[in-house]
């Protein structure tokens, strides 16, 4: 479709006086599309207040009524010609100059005025929004409280929780049934025993939840079947047993004498033994006590080893061979005698199957009716309604009763246009909303004209139907559009099918690949029907793009240990997932280095232009984000966090059990052994083992604080935190503990990274949250937090993007970015789920449970495979999403587990489709960052349109400083104390973010760093490494050879430096005391390295801090009025001498000489220098003979 073409198609879609259904290919324009039609509804006469656009996402619907609103603001002041210029374009035809013209003009600059005068204006809502509006307006014909409030998905799930908790407690204390049948048994317990031999708590709970959040179907079975009861005979009949078996009423009834051929089968039995092999003897073996036993009841107990005879033991299958031919030959007859048995037996096991599938579901059925019942109870009595309800209660008010005619009525007369957004996400019970909507405009013909009709109009593409576990279905989306062309075209109207092809997002090399992956066969299926053409046109033609196909990371091969060898060493190895992310990471640190070009904008990459889309969370965004946050790339983090899944937030909880509960013995262990207070396993082990009975281990901890040192430094965190812990609100509790004295955020990153910054902060935010809507009790707070996973869902596409993005495809709905990586592609989506919907032969939605495999009959397994089925639907059509994110770049990759990948996995029906025209390259960028060496598959064009430069953004205007922000502040008071330089009394120490500051190892680092460099200079330099090895591996240091060989590294880094050749001259002198009076202050520090010359005196610092600062002006003030105070000293020292001052950061290592100007700022204060005499130095060195601070 060619750019004018495009054009057209829009504007069919835009007219006014024709209903339309829009299949918009991703980045065609679909939102304009609807602006336009809005803009046009209204330029030609249609009353803002009797529009009706519903959008699928809140920001969505933001974003239109700006446009909107933008567009008609610009029509009411712009210039004649440009206002006939923007006209044309709308309306694809020259404005008629005479009064008709004029009139039109003048309806346009009156438009902003009529939609800010109209009453709620142009309708653009969430279909929840407007449900919910609506339901405020009838209150009493919908049946919910006039004043209802929303719950959010938090408090819902709360109430759902309060909901089952009650349940488990009626069934508990009902009395339970002494025997399976028993009448007068409580049908609650009955249910409760029956699920509970299915599920456990936690997937009873899932299960539940999954009932409840998406009820209609529940809902609207039990409506049509009068109640749970009805709907087990319901269930029953469709599976084809009586409600009332049980496995021991099937088997009792299979096993009565004239329910088989006993003698028949006993002569087969024993022609088995006398002619057959020893297979043939097995065989017999299993069915001769069957057969042997006389009463019915007792073949029960024997039914399953004999049916073994006749079925597979694995898969349950009729067995091929049930005897011999030799058999067969010698006692003829006896094949048909054994497999009449098996077709019987097979006909007995499948009935046990759907029974119990039948009583499954209907034991799950009346425990959801009553969790319901009680659910609804609750937001009754509080006057709630959850989502879920907004979307039920309005389709009841539409649908149901003689209120539904009164209510169309009143909306009939306020309603004339319909519009509705993303139509392909719109579940069914939304589309029933929206059918009522509009049929009303059909139902009066004398209410519709052809001049002005009423439309409907829908905007959405079949391709993008992902949100199926939310009820989007396509196949309601193709039968929303037959049903609203049949009804227009009833009356005459114009109904348009408009397809729209032209990608104004994609570059030519990606919208090629997702024409070639689409073409295949393999992956059309739930994407395209099977006459239809997938093709996108491309309107950047010419603009640079490329898509690469990365070869699949595959796992380590795991070396076997060695027999009989301790396993005295943890044997670690990473998996391909966190090696991808590495190399992905690495990739993206290349990709914004600023020597890499995004050609059609003209500019070096940026973090912000960059997308990483993941099917579904699993562990590589997290992997992603620390290795992004070590290479110093800006990342914004996952889009979404489950703040329980969070190590850091899990030693987070555990602090406040153990600290609300000292018996909790589990929750203390885990706050002592995690990063908090990080005592070692052999300290836990010691304070746990050998204790008496009854003795918790809170209590031995405080008996044992005196007994070793850590013991008491763990003591002395823990008991304070403990008194807060009872008498402060959870926020103020969390805020003390990790940006307290104790630094448990400092230590909590130093374990487990900086990609635990994100789960840390949302924790503490979630904190104040508690407190607005409940007490702030620690321990409600604690109770809250297990009652649901608390998801944290951050907004990533606020503004123009600073960061690399890190989301789902699910959530990069709708968003686009230059570079997209799609990084998990071997893994396709497994069904977990074990309720399915099947429908009866009167047409109602019917539940079946499968909680096991064992149960699966052919109704099970056919609903499975469909459900399958539409699953590996949506899964092509995910991967359609996620190809067309991408506007310039796009890279596939993925890695391999030890299971072999499907072969209609994305990255495979990627790589296969693009094999056959991409170019094969060897990238040995990514071949030495980790990934194999096979050629990476490439498809690309260059620029053909020429794009200027684009320069850095202007900078903000800052407003001038305030006069005293220049004035130097007043002197502080001088306190009575020596003043060391390195330890100034306006500035607390420099903690490393990696240090324990309770942990008297945690300076081990810089003291050797220290030491080493004091030492190594005076030795050769071929000597040094050894003799600095040898001298880091004495045990009373504790190193590992890890830890002595990064320590070494870093050493002789700095020692072989070229900048620092002359600190190591020969005639330095290293640890230099030197003691000075500045003012009234006393100097005493000792200096790293001291260097004087003729003409000057060089000084010298080392710093181990890590990260160093990227500028000398990013230096902390302490450190810069340190080295002042060493200048001042040594002026005084060495007069007529310049003094120079150097800092050594040893990591890197960065050389930073200090400037004199930024020196005298950080000196101010220290002035009226008087040096104090040390020693006198020998004439020979030509320093002043009174002073030597060499000594």
């Amino acid at each position: 479709m060619a750019v004018p073409d495009s054009a057209r198609a829009q504007r069919r879609a835009a007219d006014p006086r024709a209903s339309a259904w829009v299949a918009a290919s991703a980045g065609t324009g679909k939102t304009k599309v609807l602006t336009d039609r809005v803009l046009r509804l209204l330029l030609d006469g249609a009353m803002p207040q009797r529009l009706l656009c519903l959008t699928f996402t809140k920001a969505a619907a933001a974003e239109m009524a700006n446009r909107i609103a933008g567009v008609l603001a610009g029509w009411s002041v712009m210039p004649d010609d440009a206002l006939d210029g923007a006209l044309e374009t709308l309306l694809g035809a020259p404005l008629d100059p005479g009064p008709e013209g004029a009139a039109l003009r003048r309806r346009a600059r009156q438009l902003f005025a009529r939609v800010l005068d109209a009453p709620g204006g142009p309708r653009i809502q969430t279909i929840h929004s407007f449900c919910q509006t609506l339901l405020r307006r009838f209150p009493l014909e919908a049946g919910v409280a006039p004043h209802f409030e929303v719950l959010d998905e938090r408090e819902a799930q709360t109430l759902q929780v309060r909901a089952r908790e009650a349940l488990a407690h009626r069934a508990l204390v009902a009395r339970s049934p002494t025997t399976p049948g028993e009448e007068n048994a409580d049908p609650l317990a009955e249910a409760l025993a029956e699920v509970a031999g299915h599920l456990d708590e936690t997937r009873f709970d899932e299960v539940m939840a999954g009932l409840l959040t998406r009820r209609g179907r529940l809902e609207q079975a039990l409506k049509d079947l009068g109640g749970a009861a009805g709907l087990a005979r319901a269930v029953a009949t469709h599976l084809d047993v009586d409600p009332a078996d049980t496995p021991e009423r099937i088997l009792l009834a299979a096993g009565r004498d004239d329910a088989f051929d006993a003698p028949a089968l006993r002569l087969a039995v024993q022609a088995l033994l006398d002619h057959g092999s020893a297979k043939d003897g097995e065989r017999a073996a299993l069915m001769a006590p069957f057969l042997a036993e006389p009463t019915a009841g007792g073949r029960v107990a024997l039914f399953g080893a004999y049916l073994d005879a006749f079925l597979t033991r694995t898969e349950q299958t009729p067995v091929k061979t049930l005897c011999t031919k030799a058999v067969e030959t010698k006692r003829p007859g006896t094949r048909d005698v054994l497999i009449a048995e098996q077709t019987r037996l097979v006909a007995v096991h499948a009935r046990l199957k759907r029974a119990g599938v039948a009583r499954a579901t209907i034991a799950l059925m009346t425990l959801a009716d009553a969790v319901l019942e009680d659910y609804q109870r609750r937001k009754a009595l509080m006057g709630r309604l959850d989502y879920e309800d907004l979307i039920l209660a309005t389709r009841r008010l539409l649908e149901d009763g003689s209120a539904a005619a009164w209510v169309l009525y009143k909306l009939d007369g306020g309603l004339d246009h319909l519009l509705i957004d993303e139509a392909q996400d719109t579940s069914p019970e939304q589309w029933a909303i929206a059918r009522a909507l509009a049929d009303a405009f059909f139902e009066d013909s004398s209410t519709w004209s052809k001049e002005r009709p009423r439309t409907v109009f829908a905007v959405g593409d079949r391709k993008q139907s992902i949100y199926g576990f939310q009820g989007a279905d396509p196949q309601a989306f193709d039968d929303a559009r037959d049903h609203f062309k049949d009804r227009v075209e009833a009356l005459g109207g114009r109904f348009e099918t408009v397809p729209l092809n032209l990608s104004f997002r994609s570059t030519r090399p990606v919208l090629d690949a997702v024409n070639k992956v689409f073409a295949q066969k393999a992956a059309r299926d739930g994407v395209a029907g099977a006459d239809e053409d997938i093709t996108h046109l491309p309107h950047r033609a010419l603009d640079a793009g490329r898509v690469e196909v990365w070869p699949a990371l595959k796992p380590e091969n795991r070396a076997d240990p060695e027999p009989w060898k301790p396993p005295v060493e943890r044997i670690r190895t990473e998996s391909a997932r966190t090696r991808l992310a590495r190399v992905v990471a690495a990739h993206i640190q290349r990709l914004t280095d600023g020597k890499t070009v995004l050609e059609s904008r003209g500019r070096p990459v940026r973090p912000g232009d960059i997308m990483v889309l993941v099917r579904r969370r699993g562990g590589f965004e997290t992997d992603l984000v620390g290795a992004l946050k070590a290479l110093k790339v800006p990342v914004a983090g996952v889009d979404r966090l489950v703040l329980a899944d969070q190590i850091a937030v899990m030693d987070l909880i555990a602090l406040g059990k153990a600290l609300l509960l000292p018996e909790d013995d589990l929750s203390l262990a885990c706050v002592l052994k995690g990063p908090l207070v990080g005592l070692s396993e052999e300290a836990l082990f010691t304070l746990a083992q050998g204790r008496p009975r009854g003795v918790r281990l809170w209590s031995r901890l405080g008996a044992h604080a005196g007994a070793r040192s850590e013991f008491g430094r763990a003591w002395a965190e823990l008991a304070p935190w403990r008194e807060r812990a009872g008498t402060v609100g959870p926020h103020a509790f969390y805020a003390h503990v990790l940006d307290g004295p104790g630094n448990g955020r400092r230590r909590l990153l130093a374990r487990l990274g900086p990609e635990a910054e994100d789960p840390i902060d949302e924790f503490l935010a979630l904190t104040l949250a508690f407190e607005r809507g409940a007490p702030p009790s620690l321990q409600g707070f604690l109770t809250w937090l297990e009652q649901g996973d608390v998801e944290i869902k951050r907004d990533l596409d606020q503004g123009e993007p600073q960061a690399v993005r890190i989301m789902t495809v699910h959530g990069s709905k709708g968003l686009q970015a230059p570079i997209v990586i799609l990084p998990d592609t071997l893994a396709k989506p497994r069904g977990t789920e074990t309720l399915l919907w099947d429908t009866s032969a009167d047409g109602h939605p019917l539940p079946l449970w499968c909680p096991s495999r064992a149960l699966r009959d052919d109704t099970v397994t056919r609903l499975l495979e469909a459900a399958q089925a539409e699953r590996d639907r949506e899964y092509r059509r995910l991967l359609y999403v996620a190809l067309t994110r991408a506007a310039d770049r796009l890279i596939v990759c993925g890695w391999e587990t030890r299971q072999t990948a499907p072969s209609d996995a994305w990255h495979g029906l990627v790589r296969d489709a693009l094999a056959p025209d991409a170019t094969e390259c060897l990238d040995p960028f990514l071949v030495a960052a980790g990934l194999p060496e096979a050629p990476v598959l490439c498809l690309s064009a260059a620029q053909e349109r020429a794009v200027p430069p684009t320069s850095a953004p202007p900078p903000v205007p800052v407003p001038a400083p305030p006069a005293w922000l220049e004035q130097p502040p007043p002197p502080e008071p001088v306190p009575p104390r020596p003043l060391a330089p390195s330890r100034p009394e306006d500035d607390p120490p420099a903690l490393s973010p990696l240090g324990d500051a309770r942990d008297p190892k945690r300076f081990q680092r810089g003291r050797l760093i220290h030491r080493l460099l004091q030492v190594l200079p005076e030795v050769d330099p071929p000597q040094r490494p050894a003799r600095a090895r040898a001298w880091l591996a004495r045990p009373v240091w504790g190193l590992d050879d890890a830890g002595i060989d990064a320590l070494l590294n870093e050493t002789l880094a700095v020692l072989d430096h070229p900048a620092c050749r002359a600190v190591f001259a020969p005639g330095s002198r290293a640890e230099v005391p030197l003691v000075g009076r500045l003012g009234s202050y006393v100097v005493s520090g000792q200096v790293d390295r001291l260097l004087v010359e003729p003409g000057r005196v060089l000084v010298a610092d080392y710093k181990t801090n890590r990260p160093p600062p990227a500028r000398v002006e990013d230096v902390e003030r302490g450190v810069l009025r340190q080295m002042a105070a060493y200048r001042a000293v040594l002026r005084r020292v060495f007069p007529g001498r310049s003094v120079e001052g150097v800092l050594i950061w040893t990591d890197g290592p960065r050389v930073m000489p200090l400037p004199d100007a930024l020196l005298d700022a950080a000196a101010l204060g220290l002035d009226d220098t008087t040096t104090i005499p040390l020693e006198t130095p020998s004439a020979a060195e030509g320093h002043d003979q009174t002073l030597d601070p060499l000594v």
